[in-house]
C-alpha cells in the first residue's frame, strides 16, 4: 500500500467516531460533549506565540508601575482607577464612558471588517480555555480518540486517577488566575497581605475570591465552548454586523463541492468532484463542534483549527492549500483574489483615529481640579461696607508630585481672600484637600444680587492649572 493510501486511512481510522460528537446538542436537546483534535499548523503556531504573550502581559501586567501608579487598576470598590498608569477619579466618569461608547464603536467597526478574529485569537474565554486548560486535558488524557475512550470507560483506576488529576490541575489554574484577577481591583501589595494573614482575618475577602476561583473552573471545566455558544452576546452580534465584505474563516464551497472520498489516481475534475474529499477533519478539530462547510455559523469563534487542518489534508493528497481560508463571502462567490478594500482601508484609518481619539481623552486631563461650592443655606454678610461669601473648596491633585498653590478670583478685580489656615496649599500626589476660604468685595463693586465670579487656582511658578466659574451672592439691587 502507498504511503498516500496509508494517509488517507489515517484519516479515515481517526476520524470514526467524529459523527457521534458533532455539535453540542444531539436531537433530544441534551449536551454533547466535544472532544477536538488537537490543532497543528501555521496558523496555530501563529495563535501560540500571540498566547504567550498576552499571557505574559496578563500574568505581568499587574507587577509594573509607572510613576508609582499601577498599570492597570479598576479598584470599583474604592473608586480609584489607573489607567496607562494615569490616575482616574470619579470626577473622570464621563472620560471613561466616552471610552466606553468609543470601544464599543471600535469593535463594531472591526466586526464589520475583521469578523470574529478577536474570539479566536485575542479573547481571554479562547485564550484560558485552548492555550492553557485545552493543552493541559491533552497532556493528561491525549488527544481526541483517547479522551473519546476514556469518556466511554468504566470508573476504573486509570480513569479515576486521570480525571482526579485534571480537575486538581484545573482548580489549582483557576485559583491562581483569580488571584491575578484580583490584583487588577486590588493591587498586588494587598492580594499578598491577604495571602499572608490568611483566610480568618479577610473572610469576606477570602470568600470573594473563592467564589471567582470556582466559577472560572466550572467555566473552563465544565460549560467551556457553551460560553461561546451559548452566553457571550458577541456572536449574536455578529451576526448583524457582518456581510459579504466581511473577512472570516469560510469554506470554499465553489472549489469543494461536491465533496467524496478520495481514490487514488482519479481525476476528480473529470469526475465532476470537488476538492473536498470529506474527510471531515475540519470538524474533529473544531473546539466549539461545528462544521464550516455549512456556512458562516454564530458557534464559530474563527479559531483558524479548520484551516491548518484542511491544508494538512490537501498538502497529503497533493491538491492546492485554501480550501478553507480567511476570505470574504464575495471572494468565495466570485472566485476572486483577496484584496484589502477601499473600504477595509477606510474602516482601518478610522479605527486608528478612534484609538488616538481615546487616548487624547486619557492623556488630556489635566493635572489639578479644583471646585469651590458655597455651604448648604449659607448667604453673604455685610461688614464695613464690604460682601464677603464663604466657599468650601475641594482640589484633586491627579500628578504623583507634590504641589504648592494659591487661590486667587480672576473675575472680578479687586477680591479679598481670607484662608481659614496657611495661604500656601499643600497637596501631596494623588490627593483630595478640602478647606474653607471668605472671599469679599466692596460692596460698590457687586451691581448683581448674582454676580458671576470666575476663581483661578495657581501653582508655585504662577502658572494657573485649573479654574471654576461660580456666583457671589450679594444684596437685591433695584437698578431704574
Amino acid at each position: 500500500m502507498s504511503a498516500e493510501s496509508n494517509n488517507i486511512k489515517s484519516l479515515e481510522i481517526e476520524n470514526e467516531d467524529f459523527r457521534n460528537s458533532v455539535g453540542t446538542m444531539d436531537e433530544t436537546g441534551k449536551r454533547k460533549w466535544i472532544f477536538p483534535r488537537k490543532p497543528k499548523g501555521k496558523y496555530t503556531n501563529y495563535r501560540n506565540y500571540t498566547s504567550y504573550v498576552l499571557l505574559a502581559l496578563f500574568f505581568g501586567l499587574p507587577f509594573v508601575k509607572i510613576n508609582n501608579n499601577p498599570f492597570l487598576l479598576i479598584n470599583v470598590i474604592d473608586g480609584r482607577f489607573f489607567i496607562f498608569g494615569q490616575s482616574f477619579y470619579l470626577q473622570d466618569f464621563f472620560i471613561l464612558a466616552l471610552g466606553a461608547v468609543t470601544s464599543v464603536i471600535f469593535v463594531m467597526l472591526f466586526t464589520v471588517v475583521f469578523g470574529r478574529i478577536f474570539c479566536g485569537w485575542l479573547c481571554p474565554q479562547t485564550l484560558f480555555m485552548e492555550m492553557i486548560f485545552r493543552k493541559i486535558e491533552y497532556w493528561i488524557e491525549g488527544d481526541r480518540n483517547k479522551q473519546m475512550k476514556l469518556d466511554r470507560q468504566e470508573w476504573d483506576t486509570e480513569k479515576i486517577r486521570k480525571r482526579l488529576t485534571k480537575w486538581s490541575v484545573f482548580l489549582l489554574i483557576s485559583l491562581a488566575i483569580s488571584h491575578f484577577m484580583f490584583m487588577y481591583i486590588v493591587g498586588y501589595e494587598e492580594v499578598f497581605r491577604i495571602m499572608g494573614e490568611g483566610p480568618a482575618e479577610n473572610s469576606l475577602k477570602f470568600t470573594a475570591m473563592l467564589f471567582f476561583t470556582m466559577t472560572f473552573y466550572f467555566v473552563f471545566a465544565w460549560l467551556r465552548e457553551q460560553v461561546c455558544t451559548l452566553v457571550c452576546p458577541y456572536g449574536r452580534l455578529q451576526g448583524v454586523l457582518i456581510d459579504k465584505q466581511t473577512i472570516n474563516v469560510y469554506y470554499d464551497f465553489k472549489r469543494g463541492e461536491g465533496r467524496s472520498k478520495w481514490r487514488n489516481n482519479e481525476d476528480r475534475k473529470a469526475a465532476g468532484k470537488g476538492d473536498c474529499i470529506d474527510c471531515n477533519q475540519c470538524v474533529v478539530v473544531c473546539p466549539t463542534g461545528i462544521d464550516i462547510r455549512n456556512g458562516q455559523q454564530l458557534e464559530c469563534v474563527n479559531c483558524t483549527a479548520c484551516i491548518d487542518a484542511c491544508d494538512e489534508v490537501m498538502d497529503k493528497v497533493g491538491l492546492p492549500r485554501g480550501l478553507v481560508r480567511y476570505a470574504t463571502e464575495a471572494e468565495i462567490e466570485n472566485q476572486e483574489k483577496f484584496t484589502f478594500t477601499s473600504r477595509m482601508k477606510a474602516t482601518t484609518v478610522f479605527l486608528a483615529l478612534l484609538i488616538g481619539f481615546l487616548g487624547f481623552l486619557m492623556y488630556d486631563r489635566g493635572s489639578m481640579e479644583a471646585k469651590f461650592i458655597k455651604p448648604a443655606g449659607s448667604t453673604f454678610f455685610i461688614k464695613n461696607g464690604k460682601i464677603t461669601n464663604t466657599f468650601i473648596y475641594t482640589l484633586l491633585n491627579k500628578s504623583n508630585d507634590k504641589k504648592v498653590l494659591t487661590i486667587k478670583v480672576i473675575m472680578p478685580a479687586h477680591a479679598e481672600i481670607t484662608y481659614f489656615g496657611s495661604e500656601k496649599i499643600i497637596l501631596k500626589g494623588d490627593q483630595i484637600l478640602k478647606g474653607n476660604i471668605n472671599i469679599t468685595f466692596p460692596e460698590e463693586d457687586i451691581k448683581f444680587s448674582k454676580q458671576n465670579l470666575v476663581i483661578g487656582v495657581f501653582d508655585e511658578k504662577g502658572k494657573m492649572v485649573d479654574s471654576f466659574e461660580t456666583t457671589f451672592e450679594g444684596p437685591f439691587k433695584l437698578v431704574l
